[in-house]
């Protein structure tokens, strides 16, 4: 798996936790981001709506196409269905 330059700001509950815990943690956070942010996981949490043509898209085409925009066009939001 490749490791993503992320900034990660963790907070424990714990205040004496060794470095080796510490680093434990952020490496399973750092799995589950790296399985949540694929594109599959994306396109099929979201849907699209289109204010401009009153239109709410669940196709993942549609999805897939607005996820590549490099920005979005005005009242076209991309919404998490959860």
């Amino acid at each position: 798996m490749n490791k993503f330059n992320r900034d990660l700001l963790v907070l424990f509950k714990e205040e004496l936790m060794n470095p080796q815990a510490i680093e434990h943690e952020v490496e399973m956070l750092h799995e589950l981001l790296y399985s949540v942010e694929k594109t599959n996981n994306i396109v099929v949490a979201h849907e699209v709506i289109n204010l401009n043509k009153y239109k709410i898209s669940s196709d993942q085409k549609v999805i897939r196409q607005t996820i590549n925009l490099k920005e979005l066009k005005p009242f076209v939001f991309l919404n998490n269905k959860n």
